[in-house]
């Protein structure tokens, strides 16, 4: 099993930053897949960030060029460094890792961005 704790959400105003943190714990070893989701208000989860298989990582295009995704393996910590914040980033954030074939989701950071 795998547990996520996501923080660093937050009110801020558009143009600013944020940056969130997962933190893992548990059978980390196993982790075989990590992204960052978010659920805007009256909407369905969407794919923000996330690792690929090759190491590299890959963006929505709702959000390339202005997020950063990376990982500290020492502190089995994964990040989301998110700058130009618009009001349509406004959303409950969730990281989520995969572990042999079940997928975890922690219980989310929530993100408001002020016009």
């Amino acid at each position: 099993q795998v547990q996520l704790v996501e923080s660093g959400g937050g009110l801020v105003q558009a143009g600013g930053s944020l940056r969130l943190s997962c933190a893992a714990s548990g059978s980390i070893s196993t982790i075989n897949g990590i992204g960052w989701y978010r659920q805007p208000p009256g909407k369905q989860r969407e794919l923000v960030a996330g690792f690929t298989s090759g190491g590299g990582s890959n963006y929505s295009d709702s959000v390339k060029g202005r997020f950063t995704i990376s990982r500290d393996n020492a502190k089995n910590t994964v990040y989301l460094q998110m700058n130009s914040l618009k009001p349509e980033d406004t959303a409950v954030y969730y990281c989520n890792v995969y572990s042999r074939g079940m997928s975890y989701w922690g219980k989310g950071t929530l993100v408001t961005v002020s016009s």
